[in-house]
């Protein structure tokens, strides 16, 4: 049996507002990748690119946020479970960070061919 109450909108989206507001307090890398985005979101409305352009662009934005808070909460999991080195825990962090990176690679690409073409037409 799951520890699950009903689905309720609204509460639910309180749930997601306080996660929220918990990596912006407390995760730096978080804290980093939402200033950029805020940051390079006016840029997509500013280049004369293609909406599918735009549209990857700011995808590969919001991926970098949505692969950070699933690293952070795998960190916690794992952190919740034990605060002692285990290889498995180390492993489960490596791979969320690599979830990280792997968006970060994405983003940098994506950016850099769309940006490079829109400067040299």
């Amino acid at each position: 049996m799951r520890n699950q109450p009903k689905y309720n909108f609204f509460k639910n989206t309180s749930y997601a507002v306080n996660g929220l507001k918990d990596l912006i307090q407390t995760e730096t890398s978080f804290k980093i990748e939402l200033f950029l985005t805020v940051v390079l979101l006016p840029v997509i409305f500013l280049v004369d690119v293609t909406l599918t352009h735009k549209i990857l662009m700011f995808l590969t934005l919001l991926g970098m946020l949505l692969a950070e808070t699933i690293n952070s909460a795998i960190e916690r999991v794992v952190d919740l479970v034990t605060l002692e080195h285990h290889e498995m825990a180390g492993r489960a962090k490596d791979v969320g960070s690599s979830i990280v990176f792997i968006s970060i690679f994405a983003f940098c690409i994506t950016w850099a061919i769309i940006l490079i073409e829109y400067v040299t037409h």
